[in-house]
């Protein structure tokens, strides 16, 4: 039994970070994961300091976030914190994603660690929009009727799907109790996966910007790693700081503090900012049906990457090709987060039609084809040098000797 015991603190010792190895040519976009681990952190513990001052409903509910905020010490700054940090987290986590993307970490064998990190990706925008709705302000009750009125075009089972999230026949004091419970539960769930997230990444290991594996050139994490990423933690908490303390409602809309009315529809429902890209998506399509296959789509893709785009060489330092659609992709998502915030009106729905259109194609038909033709030249290549070898003709530094 003490073996077990022992066993398993060297594990948690391990996972820690302690004697973990890394790489000695990480940049600072690889800091991206620390950071969102904080920014993970930080809304728990506002969260649960939150809650002691909500109630869960629709009568008093706006009224107590306002005044909490207003006559509760410290409520402003921890709500402040809270909605912000949401924006952070989410931006921290898309950047992470970013890089994994670019330098290829999503490729075997870490395969599951992308899957993992895709699926607490997936948890926090339900978190998220769970948490939207809690202010029961107008884009708060609006938005949980758009977004949930979509999974009634789901065949057969969406009218179940839709009246057990509703708890009644419409959007009532049971449903705000439903999201709240579900808001307070998930972030607990996304720290499990992100442990999860933890153990796979040291059971195989960081990937690096050259995208190769490397047992020799390692550091320990600690002291090295950590010193780099505090660093980083310090520049990004006084952007942080900055918007807390000076635009705290920057991120934010302005409809969200004119209490929820079921009889007024706001002129434009806007939800937040890392929401945009999915809600230009979803408009681009007159369907609702399709627009709810479209959403799958665009995080079922995210998630199964790995397994439809498969090459030996991860990194794009060596693919230029590959990095050139991998920003060209990029910049495709930020385009449909500039449209999304925009009027349904021409030309924002055709750009937006465009644009999801683009967004699939490069997903499903550029990358792969890109790892198909690489794996082509690569297979050649080492064919050719075979044959060469074989005949007794060798090449160093491109001269025949």
């Amino acid at each position: 039994m003490r073996f077990w015991n022992n066993l398993l603190f060297l594990r948690l010792v391990k996972i820690s970070g302690i004697f973990y190895k890394c790489p000695t040519n990480f940049n600072y976009w690889y800091n991206f994961g620390f950071l969102s681990m904080f920014f993970l952190i930080l809304q728990i513990i506002t969260g649960i300091f939150l809650a002691m001052f909500y109630t869960a409903n629709i009568e008093i509910t706006f009224g107590i976030v306002i005044s909490s905020t207003t006559e509760v010490y410290y409520a402003w700054w921890l709500r402040t914190l809270h909605s912000n940090g949401a924006s952070f987290f989410f931006l921290c986590v898309y950047i992470h994603m970013a890089r994994g993307l670019y330098y290829g970490s999503y490729a075997y064998p870490r395969q599951w660690l992308w899957v993992s990190g895709s699926i607490i990706w997936l948890l926090m925008i339900v978190t998220a929009f769970l948490g939207y709705i809690l202010p029961w302000g107008q884009m708060s009750f609006w938005g949980a009727m758009v977004i949930t009125n979509l999974l009634g075009a789901i065949p057969y089972i969406g009218g179940d799907i839709v009246y057990l999230l509703w708890g009644s026949f419409s959007i009532s004091n049971a449903t705000l109790q439903r999201f709240y419970s579900l808001h307070f539960t998930l972030p607990f769930v996304i720290l499990l996966v992100t442990i999860i997230h933890f153990i796979l990444l040291h059971e195989y290991g960081s990937n690096n910007p050259l995208g190769i594996s490397s047992v020799t050139d390692n550091i320990p994490f600690i002291p090295y790693y950590g010193i780099k990423d505090l660093y980083s933690l310090f520049w990004v908490i006084i952007v942080f700081s900055f918007f807390v303390y000076y635009f705290p409602d920057f991120l934010g809309h302005s409809d969200n503090y004119i209490e929820a009315d079921p009889l007024v529809t706001p002129a434009h429902i806007v939800p937040e900012w890392y929401f945009l890209p999915m809600y230009a998506v979803l408009r681009s399509v007159p369907n609702k049906l399709l627009g709810v296959f479209l959403i799958f789509m665009f995080v079922f893709c995210i998630i199964t990457l790995p397994f439809y785009t498969k090459n030996f060489i991860r990194s794009s330092i060596f693919r230029p090709i590959y990095a050139f659609t991998v920003w060209l992709f990029i910049f495709v998502c930020i385009l449909l987060g500039w449209i999304g915030g925009l009027p349904v009106i021409y030309p924002f729905l055709e750009i937006g039609q465009i644009l999801t259109f683009l967004y699939f194609f490069i997903l499903l038909v550029i990358f792969p084809l890109i790892c198909y033709f690489e794996r082509v030249i690569y297979f050649s290549y080492l064919k050719r040098n075979r044959s060469l070898m074989n005949k007794g003709i060798y090449y160093r530094n491109n001269i025949r000797f």
